[in-house]
């Protein structure tokens, strides 16, 4: 899961495409419905918190998990410039603890997508169920094996007023691992641009497989949606909302097993 490192401090740069505030409010919306309206939430994979902050500011006591420090780092300037009260650890979603439980927990642009091992998966849907309240929901988003195949073999390339990338994409149908090589070109303060080089990889998981691993992990699964709407998940879809709760008191995973 080594990523995000010299491109964190670019992120917002390169992702000024994604619609942010849509994104927050969507998963606004979905809590409300659960009627998740105020308390603690974690943003599990919270990356540079951009969806931590929207929802701080709708009045949600945020706690945001990440692996990489530097787009923690970035997130904690953000929580300086606006002020809100959130707790960032640096934390690997398949080891994360809490002081306790929280109300909701989400997980938003595809972050469960790095988890590649299906027993990793588990691992961390059962943490989720460790520490999300009684009655409490999980929303999570994905990207599909369909969005992979689409994007396959590709290279694509991008100029911004400091910096560029080159992404170099490459899909395993067979697999189905999405691996991406990232060059990126950034301006430093004399002007000058220095070279970084990262490798991403990604799993499509059916929906079927993310069922019975919520369900494995002691979740219930409630609903899925095709992204940004109420309508469920078709042939095309290209990213898929999971929305699983837990309804019965249980015993704490340890993350061994006898």
């Amino acid at each position: 899961m080594e990523a995000y490192t010299n491109f964190a401090t670019v992120y917002d740069m390169f992702m000024d495409n994604v619609p942010y505030d849509e994104w927050g409010e969507y998963v606004h919306s979905l809590l409300k419905e659960y009627n998740i309206n105020d308390g603690l939430v974690l943003d599990l994979g919270c990356g540079t918190g951009n969806i931590t902050e929207i929802l701080a500011s709708k009045g949600y006591d945020m706690i945001g998990v990440d692996y990489s420090e530097d787009m923690l780092n970035v997130a904690q300037e953000k929580k300086i410039e606006s002020g809100h009260d959130i707790l960032y650890l640096n934390q690997d979603m398949r080891e994360f603890e809490l002081y306790g439980t929280v109300r909701a927990v989400v997980s938003i642009c595809d972050s469960i997508n790095y988890i590649t091992d299906k027993e990793d998966l588990l691992t961390v849907f059962k943490l989720v169920n460790n520490y999300v309240d009684q009655y409490g929901v999980f929303i999570f988003d994905m990207n599909t094996e369909y969005k992979y195949s689409m994007m396959g073999e590709d290279v694509i390339a991008e100029n911004r007023e400091n910096g560029s990338f080159i992404w170099e994409n490459y899909y395993d149908s067979e697999e189905k691992i999405n691996e991406y090589d990232l060059t990126l070109y950034i301006e430093d303060n004399e002007g000058k641009y220095d070279r970084y080089e990262e490798t991403h990889v990604q799993r499509a998981y059916a929906i079927d497989e993310v069922k019975e691993l919520l369900e494995q992990a002691g979740l219930k699964f409630l609903k899925c949606f095709d992204a940004f709407t109420r309508n469920e998940p078709n042939d095309t879809s290209e990213r898929v909302y999971f929305i699983a709760t837990r309804e019965e008191e249980h015993e704490i995973y340890t993350g061994s097993e006898e």
